[in-house]
């Protein structure tokens, strides 16, 4: 027994993959094309993808929004996870990436779902706020420009429904959250993230080692 979470060097997390993963055949492929580009490192990790997945039949979830989609792994395992009538708003700024993420979706028989909308995230979080989707949402992944978490976090809390969640990526970064006087503007905003988290009354929290660390706000 151990009374803290375990490291996992390469043959525990092989071992976490072989006996949990039930990744289909679709999204091993969209995983592995991914992790030929240069940004690879956007992409969430397999087991993420699948939590992802479970949090959304857990919630009941019908409405989901995510900030930074990348080539759509994460949205495609919310995409299957959602019923027939939910939807699933992406936010992303434009790249080649998204070609890749639209060619998937349409692959897995659920494009109908998801709406892409590209430009600045925080321009389209207003959009919605406008076009009274306030309180609206189920669950919102949050998984973009780290500068901005902040930001993304006092937007979710408008746009979800109480009993939601928010879910933001990142949240370890790697070790990096350990640095003392951070030169980066992204270690420094997910520092401030995490530091104003612990004590948002607004919310339930749970931190958790998985990928890179996930954070889960419940807005009470």
């Amino acid at each position: 027994m151990t009374a803290r979470t375990l490291n996992l060097d390469d043959a525990l997390y092989q071992y976490l993959l072989d006996v949990s993963l039930r990744e289909t055949p679709l999204l091993r492929r969209l995983r592995e094309q991914t992790q030929a580009l240069p940004n690879a490192r956007w992409q969430v990790a397999p087991e993420q993808g699948q939590f992802l997945a479970l949090l959304i039949k857990l919630l009941g979830a019908r409405r989901v929004l995510e900030v930074g989609t990348f080539t759509g792994y994460s949205a495609l395992c919310m995409a299957e996870a959602l019923p027939e009538n939910g939807s699933l708003i992406c936010c992303d700024i434009p790249g080649d990436y998204t070609a890749t993420a639209c060619h998937y979706w349409q692959a897995a028989g659920v494009s109908q779902r998801i709406d892409l909308r590209l430009g600045p995230a925080l321009e389209t979080l207003a959009q919605l706020e406008r076009s009274g989707a306030l309180g609206c949402f189920d669950l919102i992944f949050i998984d973009a420009d780290k500068a901005n978490y902040p930001a993304y976090l006092e937007a979710a809390l408008r746009l979800l429904r109480v009993g939601g969640l928010a879910v933001f990526d990142n949240t370890l970064w790697s070790g990096r959250v350990l640095e003392v006087d951070a030169e980066s503007e992204d270690t420094r905003a997910i520092q401030a993230l995490n530091r104003a988290l612990k004590d948002d009354s607004r919310i339930d929290l749970s931190l958790l080692p998985l990928g890179d660390g996930l954070t889960l706000c419940r807005k009470r």
